[in-house]
């Protein structure tokens, strides 16, 4: 369907002499066209805000707000937009809006150079164009929802029909369903103002509200992603990456709920995910949202199992911020065991007292030389002290902890209390 978007904003390109640009109605990236390449022409198709949304797939939140100011999501015509250096749009647009059945499900955009009037003919054949657009989106959304509900089911639908929902799943995905797939994980993920259908359009999607299946506090989004390969989880990666730049992901709110979803399974290309250092135990974590990767799956066959792993892996980036904001389930070490533990609520009691506030110094020094295999010499050089400087707050972690840091126990003990902390 992607070739039938492309195929029909090169028809708006060429029917208006200007480059288009189709996004849908969350502003993500679908189709871009190139018209002429006389000079005037390459200083339109150069504009920052174009290149970014090709280069990212997505425009900011700050060009989006100042769309959306002129009434866009609800327009039935060609809509005028002046430029806002302020944010970061340095030309005007048109823009067409992709509509169906009365309801805008996408946006075909045109860089303004104020020669083209509102009442051109070629205009109107455009928005022509621009609603046979959004006939596709309407029934690309229409055939994703049942996939996602599907999808939801199979995941945190009733214990006793998850089993008939990954049937009826797998076999709405035909030969998808065979694998290799993975499922990501996105937390926290809030239902927003676009209300539970207007989920991304990425594979297979379904909002999973808070405390079903495992799901944190803010909910989750699930994604079912198809695989090249069982080893090669790098389009799972670009799927988790673009759903962390939703609004939804950095603003959910506990309780949030709905089902849905956009577009069918398919992959995406993505890059490795930001590594960070991790701060002192019991700090704040990573911020805004985290996702997880589950390990491949060679068919559909328990999704709920590959679920868990997802939602394990997304706890761990927000617990240990150098394995996000995405973690793969595959690359958790320690977390893979400690994330299948019950939560306690309450640390063990051996690190209580180092986690007090006064003595969070002490219990990062402990962590790293843990970190570190008890090698003062890599340890002290990870935290920028002298190693007698070390072998002090060593000493003190003994006594606050009560610990014997030269038994292999003992060791593991702290390592494991100082780990689960985290999450």
């Amino acid at each position: 369907m992607r070739e039938d978007y492309q195929a029909l904003i090169d028809e708006v390109s060429a029917l208006l002499g200007a480059p288009a640009t189709l996004e849908d109605r969350d502003f993500g990236l679908i189709a871009f066209g190139v018209h002429g390449s006389g000079a005037d022409d390459t200083e339109l198709v150069l504009d920052p805000v174009r290149t970014r949304s090709i280069m990212q797939r997505r425009s900011s939140a700050a060009v989006r707000a100042w769309f959306e100011r002129f009434g866009i999501t609800r327009a039935a015509g060609p809509v005028r937009i002046p430029p806002d250096p302020a944010a970061g749009v340095v030309k005007g647009r048109l823009c067409l809006p992709a509509r169906h059945a009365g309801v805008v499900h996408g946006y075909v955009w045109l860089l303004d150079d104020g020669t083209l009037s509102l009442d051109d003919p070629r205009l109107s054949e455009a928005l022509a164009t621009a609603t046979r657009i959004g006939a596709l989106l309407a029934a690309e959304a229409r055939a994703g929802a049942r996939l996602g509900d599907l999808l939801r089911a199979a995941l945190a639908g009733p214990v006793t029909g998850r089993q008939a929902a990954t049937s009826e799943l797998r076999e709405a995905l035909g030969s998808v369903a065979a694998g290799p797939l993975a499922l990501v994980a996105v937390t926290p993920w809030g239902a927003g103002t676009a209300g539970p259908a207007r989920l991304p359009r990425v594979p297979v999607t379904a909002a999973v509200p808070a405390g079903e299946a495992g799901t944190p506090a803010g909910g989750a989004l699930a994604a079912l992603v198809r695989l090249p390969t069982a080893d090669a989880v790098e389009p799972a990666r670009g799927v988790a990456e673009r759903l962390l730049g939703s609004p939804r992901a950095v603003s959910g709110r506990s309780g949030t709920g709905g089902t849905g979803a956009t577009g069918g399974v398919g992959t995406a290309s993505g890059t490795g995910g930001a590594s960070g250092t991790g701060g002192a135990v019991g700090g704040a974590g990573t911020a805004g949202g985290t996702a997880g990767i589950s390990a491949a799956l060679p068919g559909l066959t328990e999704p709920g199992a590959a679920w868990r792993q997802a939602l394990a892996a997304a706890r761990a980036a927000r617990a240990a911020p150098r394995l996000g904001p995405v973690a793969d389930w595959a690359a958790l070490g320690p977390y893979r065991l400690l994330t299948a533990l019950p939560a306690s609520g309450a640390p063990d009691p051996v690190v209580r007292r180092l986690l007090e506030p006064g003595h969070r110094e002490m219990a990062h020094t402990a962590e790293v030389y843990l970190d570190c295999a008890g090698q003062a010499s890599r340890a002290a050089a990870a935290l920028g002290v002298h190693r007698q400087t070390l072998y002090y707050r060593l000493s003190r972690v003994e006594q606050l902890t009560g610990l014997d840091l030269t038994d292999g126990e003992s060791r593991l003990l702290l390592h494991m209390a100082l780990k689960a902390s985290r999450l």
